[in-house]
C-alpha cells in the first residue's frame, strides 16, 4: 500500500463497519471495571487487561505497521516490553553504543542483574564482528542522536543465521518513514511520545510484530507487569496519528531545505542528515526523516543558538509540531560539547530560517 493509500484508510479506519448513529471519533473509555456476570470470557474484564481506547489505537497502529500492536504508557515500556519477555538468564545481548542511551543503562542496571550480558557496538560498524552467540540483537536507524545509518536486512540476515532475534527502533523514522519488519525485523518499537502523537504532550509507545508467540509473551508482559497505558493518553494519540502523515512531509520538506544551507554555513561542522548521505542503507528509507545534527564551535556558541532562535524550542525529546534542539552532551552521550540535535517541526520554512540564520555564528 503506498503512502498516500496508507494515510488514506486511516483516516476512515475507525469508521468502517460503525453502527448508524455511531459517534465518527472514537471514544475514551475511562473504566478500571466493567460489569461481568456469569463467565467472563470474550469481554474486557479488568482495566489493566482491556481497553477499548487501546484497542483503538492499536488498530491504528497495526494498520500502520502492517503488523499486530500492542502500545504502552511510554517508548521505554515498549522497548522493556521486548526485552524483558525476550530474554533470560545467560543470555547475550547487543546494543548500539551511539543509540539512544536509557536502552543502554537499562540492560547495564537491570538486565546485567538479572544474568544477561550486554555488549556494545557502534551502529555505523555494526555488523562487523558478526552475531554468533547473541540471543537479541537490538539496533537503531538512524541512531539517536547522531544518524548514523545501518542496513536493516543485511543484519536481520545474519542476526537469523546466527539463530537470534532483531528488535529496530524506529522512533526517528515512523513506519511512513521506514518499514523494519518488510526488512526482516522482529520486533519494531517505538516512542509515540514524538511524531506520531506530535504535540509533545503525553508519553506513549508501541511494539509491532509478525511473530504470534513475541506478541503474546510481550502482551502477557504488560498484563502482569501492569505497564499499561492510560485510556486519555491513546486517545490523544490515536487523534494525533491522523495528522501524522501530513505533518511529516512538511516536517521533511523543511529539514531538506535547512539542512542544505546548513552545509553551506561556515559556522557548521559535521552536519549530519540522511537527507545527505550516500550510505547504501539510504535505500530502506522513504524519507530522510526531520532530524538532524551538527556541531557549533563549543558548548557557549550552541547553548547561544539554542536558546537565543525565538522559534527553537530548548528541549529534550523530538518530532513535535514545534522545532526544537538540545546540546546533546549534556545528558552524557559521546558527542562534542557544541554538539547540537535539531527537530525540524511544521513552521514555515523560510520563516524558520530567517531565525535560526540570525543566531547562526
Amino acid at each position: 500500500m503506498s503512502t498516500d493509500d496508507l494515510a488514506a484508510r486511516l483516516l476512515h479506519l475507525h469508521s468502517e463497519g460503525l453502527a448508524k448513529g455511531a459517534p465518527v471519533a472514537p471514544q475514551v473509555e475511562m473504566a478500571s471495571m466493567f460489569h461481568l456476570p456469569g463467565d467472563p470470557a470474550g469481554v474486557p474484564g479488568y482495566g489493566r487487561m482491556d481497553n477499548r481506547t487501546w484497542s483503538a489505537l492499536e488498530e491504528a497502529l497495526a494498520a500502520l505497521e502492517d503488523a499486530p500492536c500492542l502500545s504502552f504508557p511510554s517508548g521505554m515500556g515498549a522497548i522493556s516490553a521486548a526485552l524483558f519477555s525476550c530474554l533470560k538468564a545467560g543470555d547475550r545481548i547487543l546494543v548500539p553504543t551511539d543509540g539512544y542511551y536509557t536502552t543502554r543503562v537499562l540492560s547495564d542496571r537491570f538486565l546485567k542483574a538479572l544474568g544477561v550480558e550486554m555488549v556494545l557496538r557502534e551502529t555505523a560498524r555494526f555488523a562487523e564482528g558478526g552475531f554468533e552467540g547473541f540471543a537479541l540483537v537490538f539496533l537503531e536507524t538512524p541512531s539517536n542522536p547522531g544518524l548514523d545509518l545501518c542496513d536493516i536486512r543485511s543484519v536481520a540476515d545474519a542476526v537469523h543465521a546466527a539463530g537470534g532475534l532483531l528488535v529496530v527502533d524506529n522512533t526517528t523514522m515512523t513506519p511512513y518513514g521506514q518499514r523494519p519488519l518488510d526488512l526482516g525485523a522482529d520486533i519494531v518499537v517505538a516512542s509515540d511520545t514524538k511524531a506520531p502523537n506530535g504535540h509533545s504532550d503525553l508519553l506513549m509507545g508501541h511494539v509491532a510484530t509478525r511473530n504470534a508467540d513475541l506478541l503474546a509473551a510481550m502482551r502477557d508482559w504488560r498484563k502482569l507487569a501492569g505497564g499499561i497505558p492510560g485510556p486519555f493518553e491513546a486517545w490523544l494519540t490515536l487523534r494525533g496519528l491522523a495528522t501524522l502523515e501530513l505533518r511529516l512531509s512538511r516536517m521533511v520538506a523543511s529539514a531538506e531545505v535547512i539542512a542544505g544551507r546548513l552545509a553551506e554555513h561556515p559556522g557548521v561542522t559535521d552536519l549530519r542528515y540522511p537527507g545527505l548521505s550516500n550510505h547504501p542503507a539510504r535505500a530502506q528509507m522513504a524519507t530522510p526523516g526531520f532530524l538532524m545534527s551538527f556541531t557549533l564551535k563549543d558548548e557557549a556558541t550552541a547553548e547561544r543558538f539554542i536558546n537565543d532562535c525565538p522559534l527553537i524550542q530548548p528541549a529534550t525529546s523530538f518530532g513535535g509540531v514545534h522545532t526544537s534542539a538540545e546540546r546533546r552532551a549534556r545528558w552524557g552521550d559521546a558527542v562534542a560539547p557544541g554538539f547540537v540535535r535539531l527537530s525540524v517541526g511544521i513552521e514555515p520554512v523560510e520563516t524558520l530560517w530567517a531565525a535560526m540564520a540570525k543566531v547562526l555564528p
